[in-house]
């Protein structure tokens, strides 16, 4: 099955080293039978169209959704183009917040503050463990969303718009090593450091990347099936 990452953002360069960037991060989680095409939409680079890929992944970014960049308008475009296709459409933290604002929903820097390291989430009904990193949240749903994911601080933490269309706010690509280098690399001085530090106390504990990653798989392949 053929997936295009619309990547919203770079990563940073200390972290591609040791742990790839964003086309690496999610080929890894989602697993082998895909084949990935990255679009770097942050760079003006976009695809033709929703039938450019058979399944659709939005990225993770630093930026906010609400921000003024130029390439967010055209994103939005693309994004309610893939789900009235019905093609598959999966976004992650920056992509799921963009998701909900570019089908009706609101993105806002949530008062509350951070979100970072292990979190715990209740999706679908059961418990599962993953890392976050976020202060932008999901705070007005868009029509016909439904919450599949949420805990008392993310209240928005997971939704599905339609039948082909999912979200999560935190990041199933990101393991243990990732968020101990991420702490390092963007976290000083930008997030408070009492959450930094409850981060860093949470890395020995397991989270359940590989049962998303999983779930997301199948998600794909039984869209691309009932097309």
């Amino acid at each position: 099955m053929h997936l295009g990452l619309l990547q919203c953002g770079p990563t940073a360069p200390a972290l591609d080293e040791r742990h790839g960037g964003y086309p690496e991060l999610y080929a890894a989680l989602i697993g082998p039978g895909f084949d990935w095409t990255t679009w770097r939409v942050f760079d003006g680079d976009f695809p033709d169209g929703p039938d450019a890929a058979e399944g659709w992944l939005v990225s993770g970014s630093k930026f906010g959704a609400y921000e003024d960049h130029d390439w967010i308008a055209p994103l939005e475009r693309l994004i309610r183009g893939i789900h009235d296709s019905g093609r598959p459409l999966v976004g992650i933290c920056f992509g799921h917040q963009v998701v909900a604002q570019a089908l009706g929903g609101r993105v806002e820097k949530f008062a509350g503050g951070w979100a970072v390291g292990r979190q715990t989430y209740t999706l679908e009904g059961d418990t599962v463990h993953l890392n976050a990193w976020h202060q932008d949240q999901v705070t007005q749903l868009p029509p016909g969303a439904e919450v599949i994911a949420t805990n008392d601080f993310a209240r928005t933490a997971g939704l599905r718009i339609g039948p082909a269309t999912l979200t999560l706010q935190p990041h199933p690509e990101f393991g243990r090593d990732y968020v101990a280098d991420l702490i390092d690399a963007r976290g000083r001085g930008v997030v408070p450091e009492p959450l930094l530090d409850g981060a860093r106390d949470g890395l020995g504990q397991p989270v359940d990347n590989a049962r998303i990653g999983a779930w997301l798989a199948d998600f794909y392949r039984a869209h691309k099936e009932a097309r």
